[in-house]
């Protein structure tokens, strides 16, 4: 539903009639959202605090563009942020209150002075840090008087379904469900391919196809085939220009880089172009890890404990998954040459479930109206 325009003053009711207007189809599971998120809108503006929001369901269901709706149509102090982002944030603020007796107050405090509403898009836990972090933290952000509006592709009982000590996860999933009224998305249409004419960003078996779009993106500006410095890193690429970036996939996915290291890119180049990115899915092997401990402060002891089955591509799968989300939160294209078809990506193994929201988000990028927000 990115496609439709929304009016400064709209709420997120009249949003949604703009846009049926304009020829989006009715939507059962989205119009008991809309009206949610409506009821949220007419009692913050009336001065009371009520229930946030947390919308779930598969991808492209318009989960996103309905938060949205409701984060534009506030006049009241709100933050919208895709939920990496947010936890990043959260992580280096802790960091930098080292040394008070309390630093999660004192970082939900500063959430309370700042914000009546705090929107994040994407919430997904695979952290064990995040998992501990987020039951006490949303409980003390609620406590200052925040509303809490959130977007995830599953509901609160399945995040970190099978993570380790995910017990200690439990209190989050009880914050969630305590301060937000919990609603499915999970209407039949992927509205992410419906409306808008296709233009093809993915091509297979054609590694030339890159150079000749990057040549027409960097069109009468200078290039260079030097190395890229990210942070204290230098990254190798084929070509650069303050157009585009033009790089393989071992380059950006087999290389030690983090979510920070993508969104710098992101903040740097309009589009990447990113070649040679081979099959991602196969056999799987197993992992373990032996005795010990799995918390040297609270002294919690790990034992043997099996690991989910690996592939030999999965940390180089997470590095692509956060680079397609980071380009997607940011609207800038990516352009890719694989191995093989994109149904074909990623067909089994640990990470099949994000890579569905990766392979949905890859198709919206198949579309002429998917650019910078």
């Amino acid at each position: 539903m990115s496609g439709f325009e929304r009016g400064p003053a709209d709420s997120p009711l009249a949003a949604y009639r703009r846009a049926l207007a304009a020829g989006f189809v009715a939507d059962a599971a989205q119009q008991r959202a809309v009206e949610a998120l409506q009821a949220c809108h007419a009692a913050l503006l009336r001065g009371e605090r009520p229930l946030g929001v947390y919308l779930w369901g598969p991808v492209g269901r318009g989960k996103t563009w309905l938060m949205d709706s409701f984060c534009h149509s506030l006049s009241l102090p709100a933050r919208r942020q895709h939920f990496h982002h947010f936890m990043r944030w959260v992580h280096r603020r802790q960091f930098e209150l080292t040394g008070n007796p309390d630093p999660l107050r004192l970082l939900a405090e500063e959430l309370g002075r700042e914000l009546r509403v705090l929107c994040f898009d994407e919430l997904f836990v695979s952290d064990i840090g995040d998992a501990m972090l987020l039951g006490r933290l949303l409980s003390l952000v609620v406590e200052q008087g925040v509303v809490l509006v959130a977007t995830s592709n599953q509901p609160p009982q399945q995040l970190y379904a099978g993570g380790f000590n995910r017990e200690r996860f439990l209190p989050a999933i009880a914050a969630l469900e305590s301060h937000m009224q919990v609603l499915a998305v999970d209407g039949e249409q992927d509205h992410r391919l419906h409306p808008g004419a296709p233009l093809q960003r993915y091509w297979v078996g054609r590694p030339q196809v890159l150079g000749e779009r990057f040549a027409e993106l960097s069109q009468g500006l200078p290039i260079s085939d030097q190395p890229i410095e990210l942070g204290h890193r230098r990254l190798q690429v084929q070509a650069h220009s303050p157009a585009a970036l033009l790089c393989r996939f071992s380059d950006l996915c087999q290389q030690p880089l983090a979510a920070t290291d993508f969104i710098a890119l992101c903040d740097r180049f309009p589009a990447i172009l990113l070649g040679g990115v081979p099959r991602l899915g196969g056999e799987q092997r197993e992992g373990r890890i032996a005795r010990g401990t799995e918390d040297g402060v609270e002294r919690v002891a790990a034992g043997d404990r099996q690991l989910p089955a690996l592939s030999r591509h999965d940390d180089a799968v997470r590095r692509f998954i956060a680079l397609v989300d980071e380009c997607y939160d940011r609207g800038v294209p990516l352009y890719i040459e694989a191995e093989v078809a994109l149904d074909e990506l990623y067909t089994q193994g640990y990470l099949e479930f994000p890579f569905r929201r990766t392979l949905s988000r890859l198709r919206e990028m198949q579309l002429a109206r998917f650019g910078r927000r």
